[in-house]
């Protein structure tokens, strides 16, 4: 939201982040320093204790704490005393620099739009921000489940294990060798030239579609226990049985339930929106206008 973007503009950020760098570096360099009265710690505060003040305008430790829960990540890593002092200066200077504009009726139009701009976006992300942490009832996550995860259908896995070799003759005699009777993972652990013969050619379980074509094909149509003919592939010939198949565990409510309640609460906002838009008296005259007119600057000429 432009609020939030508005307290980490590059000029913020660069000088509250100079101001606790430089502030670190001091404490760092003190080695005698000089003993101080420690100042009164107040132990009892709130979000109208006043931290500093400007002429007659306050800033309030509500002003500070809630541009401190609004700045980039990176300064969280900042010491409390570098971050804290490093706002409250910040604040200073914006009063300072704020009422060196003046008062409104002195303001460029952009100033004025800005502002305005700027004003309906804290107060729409408020609104918005209402809507989106009311509670959500567990009947309606569990319904988004249902409804998203019920309709997926069952998608079969299979566990194969296979034996490379590299010509079609030697893939025939262990076919027929396997099919009298022999052992596949002690075969395997022998004549398989690929990655997964030391363990006795087990592929694991894998959904269809995750092999190539031509293995796939084959080992999706198989019967648990069979012995392939002989597959080519471009690694060479192979030799598959299929061990067993199963469906595919579906993702839990508990696992999901994060996205599901995301989900509900962007559908309640969108819902919010689409009714103030159906209850209010909206008029949109853009399409009188040509769409280039979003960067034409031009217009704010003297």
């Amino acid at each position: 939201m432009l609020a939030t973007h508005l307290l980490r503009t590059t000029a913020v950020t660069a000088a509250l982040l100079s101001f606790a760098t430089m502030a670190t570096a001091q404490t760092s360099e003190e080695t005698a320093p000089a003993e101080e009265t420690p100042a009164e710690v107040v132990s009892n505060y709130d979000a109208t204790t006043v931290v500093a003040r400007v002429g007659t305008t306050e800033i309030t430790l509500g002003h500070v704490t809630l541009m401190a829960s609004m700045l980039p990540e990176q300064y969280a890593q900042l010491p409390d005393e570098a971050l804290f002092e490093g706002i409250v200066e910040q604040l200073i200077d914006q009063i300072l620099l704020s009422e060196e504009a003046g008062e409104p009726a002195s303001w460029s139009p952009q100033l004025q739009l800005r502002i305005e701009n700027e004003r309906r976006a804290v107060l729409a992300r408020s609104s918005l921000e209402a809507v989106a942490e009311k509670p959500i009832e567990e009947r309606e996550i569990q319904a988004a489940y249902n409804e998203a995860i019920g309709k997926i259908p069952a998608e079969k896995e299979f566990n194969a294990s296979h034996i490379l070799v590299e010509t079609e003759e030697k893939a025939l005699e262990l076919m027929e060798s396997l099919r009298a009777g022999g052992d596949f993972a002690e075969t395997a652990k022998v004549e398989s030239t690929g990655p997964s013969g030391p363990n006795g050619g087990s592929l694991g379980w894998f959904p269809a579609g995750a092999m190539v074509p031509e293995f796939d094909e084959v080992v999706t149509t198989m019967e648990p226990g069979a012995i392939s003919d002989p597959v080519q592939t471009q690694f060479g010939w192979h030799v598959i049985t299929l061990n067993e198949t199963r469906d595919k565990p579906k993702p839990s409510l508990e696992e999901t339930r994060g996205e599901f309640e995301n989900q509900i609460r962007q559908q309640k906002v969108q819902e919010h929106i689409a009714a103030l838009r159906e209850a209010g008296d909206v008029e949109n005259l853009s399409e009188d206008i040509p769409a280039s007119a979003v960067r034409d600057t031009s217009i704010f000429a003297e």
